[in-house]
């Protein structure tokens, strides 16, 4: 087997000699042979490859753990496995940036623009299964939110959550360069709500200005229909879907994965994690919160048809509640359904 020193095969893969020794210390690529006496490292022609692709994977940004994963795979799950990272990684990015966008121009001084008109609608329904509804909802002009309690004290835990939130936005508005660290501080006093011993999701959207704040965490969701197309606004903080960004499965396999309830971040002393986002809706808009009693039983195409072809937010509730109930509605299912209207 030909061997080729560290200098000469990181001319050929267009690596540096030091970027080889990391991944030699990392396990990523471990050299052939390496003199007992000197420590020079050689490399066998069959490693270029290898050796290419983890140059190209840090050239976007992967981790080196991550890397490590990936390369270990079969082509076509590695494939998939780097398209869901980036994905990932694109939806993040896009998130960052309409906060920087919100805080430079908070610091420019730059006037709030014009609020928000909102015409909602909510429906909670217990199902045909559990002896309790654990969500509360909450559909208004300044706050829609959906929580989904768990736990001896869940009823208690979603309420809670839902009535700090609404505290919040019944009271003034903050000043632009406030509404993040007031958001922030709403979101704690939410937590504050939750007894020991519970939990619950939580997935709100509140107007600020011409913009709308989501905060979320856990496996509730938010969806926008805008011209005719469905987008989910959420990620699910859950084993399971973390499984499914890191190309361990995928999002068919997830949607059938036992453990798909269990979650990983939740609304729950002694600390709150939420997913803070800025977005800006446009004039016929259809938003849609609910908990996953909805989405673990309907199909995001049925949602579509469902959130397309209703006349009023109302009207849209009640379609998607008993789309649930008529899946065997196995669990609590919320919705509330909200359309961005001409002030």
């Amino acid at each position: 087997m030909t061997l080729l020193g560290i200098g000469d095969f990181a001319r050929a893969v267009r690596l540096s000699a030091k970027a080889l020794r990391l991944y030699d210390e990392k396990g990523l690529l471990v050299p052939a042979r390496v003199d007992p006496v000197t420590g020079y490292r050689y490399y066998a022609g069959s490693q270029v490859e290898r050796a290419r692709l983890i140059g190209w994977l840090r050239r976007v940004g992967m981790p080196l753990g991550r890397i490590g994963e990936i390369v270990a795979m079969e082509p076509g799950a590695a494939a998939e496995a780097v398209r869901g990272w980036w994905g990932g990684v694109a939806a993040e990015t896009a998130v960052r940036g309409e906060l920087a966008a919100f805080v430079a121009d908070s610091l420019a001084g730059a006037p709030p623009g014009p609020a928000l008109a909102l015409r909602s609608a909510a429906l909670s329904d217990r199902g045909l299964v559990r002896g309790e509804n654990q969500d509360a909802v909450h559909a208004g002009e300044r706050l829609l939110a959906v929580a989904d309690g768990f736990g001896a004290g869940g009823a208690r835990a979603s309420a809670g959550a839902v009535a700090g939130l609404r505290r919040f936005a019944e009271g003034p508005d903050p000043a632009p360069g406030a509404l993040l660290g007031a958001l922030a501080d709403a979101v704690d006093e939410a937590a504050r709500q939750v007894p020991a011993r519970a939990g619950t999701t939580l997935t709100a959207l509140l107007p600020a200005g011409p913009r709308l704040a989501l905060v979320h965490v856990g496996d509730s969701r938010a969806y926008l229909l805008r011209e005719g197309s469905l987008s989910r606004l959420t990620r699910d903080h859950t084993l399971v879907q973390a499984l499914a960004d890191e190309g361990r499965i995928t999002e068919r396999e997830a949607a059938s994965h036992p453990q798909r309830a269990r979650l990983v971040r939740a609304l729950a002393p002694p600390a709150a994690r939420p997913d803070l986002q800025l977005r800006i809706p446009r004039t016929g808009d259809r938003y849609l919160v609910c908990s996953d009693g909805l989405t673990t039983t309907v199909p995001e195409a049925a949602i579509l048809r469902a959130l397309d072809g209703s006349t009023t937010p109302a009207h849209a509730a009640r379609t998607l509640v008993t789309l649930a109930r008529a899946a065997g509605g196995p669990d609590n299912v919320s919705c509330v359904v909200a359309d961005v209207a001409a002030d």
